[in-house]
């Protein structure tokens, strides 16, 4: 029989790491390194978009560096690639930030907080899900109390606090998950949600967002039945024609779910379909919605047909799953379930006109973390949940004790991290000022 290194033996391969890059190094950046143009790298990311839609993406790039963060992954993604790293490999979200968290319905029906966003996701080195996250909390922490001459420096401070207990937070879990049996690991649940004021709204926003109110926000009734609004450029409803494809897609995807939940698809019938602009980084992709009716009016169930590219990180990392062939759809779907203590039971994916797509509903019970609730004390309430639910994916995905033996006990990997988010975030803003300048 092959060994199998011991948990001992894996904390220790972890420590090992550290000769590859102590944990002080990973709070080094450094423009100079750079051999592309990020705005190069931006532009790039856009062909294959919807060309009408190209603008409103620049449109909300532009807004904050917050929002050029967002949208601007494939710029972190080959700066990260110009940094040595661990080899330490999971599952990871690759567009870990503080926006891309949320709440949503479990299959059991109760509401869960999780990493909700997995677009980017792939199997790379564990710390740069922890950079970018940790950047999106300097840049929300100086967007929520403006960064200027006018600044509270108490407040800015705040940020810095936020990023340190993310990591502390990150790191104990990850040793706890090291000392416990695997299948407890993959039962582990993070506990305290409720009392983390950002968490808490996200929830009730999510106890009221139901297909009923989904149903009268998208939706107009007509002689006919209900139909989608058609309220151009952010919600188009499609013709017969239009809709055909997206339609004839159901059936690839109804064959990506579990057996006893494509019955459960089979139950109800297509009414109507959309085309609808989302998010960020997704704008100008196709996402269509598809109006789906079960046990009459009062039962409907919403799909979102999301377009799915490779991952910004792909190009680095060829021997990853999902960085070559097969379907992306497939590689956010299978991502997703890996990192998520449980995941939308109608989550799948498809193919239509040579394009791969994700499948997932559309709100149903889903609630999001707005910029406003992250001021404050709130950012470091928030910014702790954020590293016990990282750890949680990393270790459902990866192997804690490595993990556990890289990062150990002490403080020097969550200095590094905040080093590292506070130069980065300095570099975004800098970005974003000079995509400013260039489309201004």
């Amino acid at each position: 029989m092959n060994h199998l290194p011991t948990s001992q033996e894996r904390r220790a391969l972890g420590r090992a790491r550290r000769k590859q890059v102590r944990r002080q190094d990973q709070g080094r950046w450094d423009a100079s390194l750079r051999q592309h143009d990020p705005l190069e790298l931006v532009a790039e990311s856009m062909r294959g978009r919807v060309p009408s839609l190209v603008t409103l993406k620049y449109e909300r790039m532009l807004a904050s560096p917050l929002g050029f963060f967002r949208g601007a992954v494939p710029v972190m993604a080959a700066d990260l690639a110009l940094l040595p790293h661990t080899g330490i490999v999971n599952q990871i979200c690759g567009d870990a930030h503080v926006r891309n968290l949320g709440a949503f319905a479990a299959p059991d029906g109760r509401l869960l907080f999780d990493i909700n966003d997995f677009d980017e996701t792939i199997r790379g080195p564990f710390e740069w899900d922890l950079k970018r996250l940790a950047t999106s909390l300097v840049l929300a922490g100086r967007e929520t109390c403006g960064q200027g001459a006018g600044s509270k420096k108490a407040d800015l401070r705040k940020a810095g606090e936020a990023v340190l207990r993310f990591v502390a937070s990150y790191r104990k879990l990850i040793g706890t998950l090291s000392r416990m049996a695997v299948i407890d690991v993959a039962r582990y649940q993070v506990h305290r949600l409720q009392r983390i004021t950002p968490v808490s709204d996200a929830l009730l926003k999510a106890e009221r967002s139901t297909p009923l109110h989904t149903l009268e926000t998208l939706t107009v009734a007509t002689k006919k039945g209900r139909i989608f609004k058609d309220e151009p450029p952010l919600l188009r409803r499609l013709t017969t024609q239009q809709a055909r494809p997206v339609l004839a897609a159901v059936k690839t995807y109804r064959e990506s779910l579990l057996p006893e939940r494509q019955h459960f698809l089979s139950q109800y019938r297509a009414l109507d379909v959309a085309f609808k602009v989302v998010g960020t980084g997704s704008v100008a992709l196709r996402d269509y919605l598809i109006y789906l009716e079960g046990n009459g009016a009062r039962d409907p169930l919403f799909l979102q047909v999301k377009e799915e590219p490779g991952s910004a990180y792909a190009p680095y990392l060829p021997g990853a799953p999902g960085a070559g062939s097969g379907n992306q759809g497939r590689r956010v779907a299978e991502g997703q379930r890996a990192m998520q203590f449980q995941s939308d039971p109608f989550l799948g994916w498809t193919t239509i006109a040579n394009r791969d797509y994700l499948v997932r509903q559309l709100n149903d019970h889903k609630g999001s973390i707005e910029i406003e609730d992250l001021a404050g004390q709130g950012l470091i309430d928030y910014a702790e949940m954020c590293g016990e639910l990282l750890a949680r994916g990393h270790a459902r995905s990866g192997d804690a004790c490595l993990l556990a033996g890289y990062v150990g006990n002490g403080e020097k990997f969550g200095a590094a991290i905040l080093k590292f988010a506070e130069a980065y975030a300095d570099q975004t803003e800098a970005d974003w000022k000079e995509m400013k300048r260039n489309r201004g």
